[in-house]
């Protein structure tokens, strides 16, 4: 008798490999689906790394994180401008003349301090647009972060505040008084930045970097400066800068009489804090602040909304608001005041408009 044997049919094999495959296809199908979306979903989106907290293009802006980042910014920048000061390395060289034919200077600490302001502003605020004085050098471009933390004192006083981030413009002044800064008149040197929402100027920060004191302010929230409550209107204490105080101080002296003070000084920086309570031996103090001739956005625009926070007011010489998009120029000249008649002001000088355009 034939031993007994087993036979497979081919066309049973097939079946049972389809079988076995589709047994595993269930089992891991599921698994490699989920590892998938979990990869894709960890990836960052297209374009670079995540947004920071609350600067998302298209998003809102936190304009107290905004704030405390000026502060910041500010601050750095000072530090540089103090290192290349106090180390003698200041490179000055031409970038350009006034409209009234001066030399314009430019600094390695103008530069320095621009760079370390405008990366660390743009880093937290990606989507805010940002105006400088000095050109940003995309090649030397350097990583500054920020670690979200807000000093207690604008904890205290600014509550969260959020607007859209198109409406936003950050107007930064690395190093306000250069020519001074090349003269060592270290007194007049700020670093300012300015946060202006629709046009008009809501944070206002100017940080003296020789003293290492800053002032800031923001509009209906709070400020850690104040006004001085001291002022004689009838014959004020007029603050300038020192190239036009010739010409600021024949028509003031028609106008408010012999015994006005004629203050020459430099930096926009430093003349709006002359008109307020600054607890500095550097800094003189003042009534009326008045620049005759065309002025850029950046030097004035801190001032304009540290002044706003306290209820001062700095207009063009004929009462016009000076609208912070746009142009980087004035073209008005300025008149600043607080705690004072400012209309009555303004109506007292009507032959200074008439130089602002020269």
């Amino acid at each position: 008798m034939a031993p007994m044997g087993i036979r497979l049919s081919p066309l049973g094999m097939a079946v049972f490999c389809l079988l076995g495959l589709g047994v595993l296809y269930h089992l891991y199908s599921g698994f490699l689906a989920g590892r998938f979306a979990f990869f894709m979903l960890s990836e960052p989106a297209a374009g670079g790394p995540e947004s920071p907290h609350g600067s998302a293009p298209g998003g809102a802006v936190d304009l107290r994180e905004l704030l405390a980042v000026s502060v910041l910014a500010a601050v750095r920048g000072g530090e540089e401008v103090k290192r290349v000061r106090e180390g003698n390395v200041l490179n000055a060289k031409a970038k350009g003349k006034t409209r009234e034919g001066a030399e314009e200077q430019l600094t390695t600490g103008d530069l320095l301090s621009n760079r370390r302001m405008y990366y660390l502003l743009k880093g937290a605020f990606p989507a805010v647009q940002i105006n400088s004085e000095e050109r940003v050098d995309t090649a030397d471009q350097e990583t500054v972060p920020w670690d979200h933390s807000i000093p207690e004192d604008i904890k205290q006083k600014i509550q969260p505040k959020e607007v859209p981030a198109e409406s936003v413009t950050v107007w930064i002044d690395p190093l306000d008084a250069t020519q001074e800064y090349t003269e060592d008149l270290r007194q007049y040197v700020t670093t300012m930045v300015c946060v202006a929402v629709n046009g008009k100027p809501v944070i206002g920060v100017i940080h003296k970097p020789f003293s290492s004191y800053t002032a800031w302010a923001m509009v209906d929230g709070g400020s850690n400066v104040k006004a001085r409550s001291s002022y004689n209107e009838k014959t004020p204490r007029i603050i300038v800068s020192r190239s036009h105080a010739g010409k600021v101080e024949q028509v003031a002296r028609q106008t408010f009489g012999n015994k006005t003070v004629i203050i020459p000084a430099g930096g926009a920086g430093y003349k709006v804090l002359a008109l307020l309570d600054v607890p500095e031996k550097n800094q003189e103090e003042a009534d009326v602040y008045i620049h005759v001739t065309y002025i850029k956005k950046w030097d004035i625009c801190a001032g304009n909304a540290v002044l706003r926070a306290l209820g001062g007011h700095m207009t063009t010489l004929t009462g016009e608001e000076i609208i912070y998009t746009g142009s980087d120029g004035n073209e008005g000249g300025l008149i600043a005041s607080i705690n004072m008649n400012h209309k009555a002001l303004i109506e007292k000088l009507p032959d200074l408009e008439k130089t602002s355009h020269k």
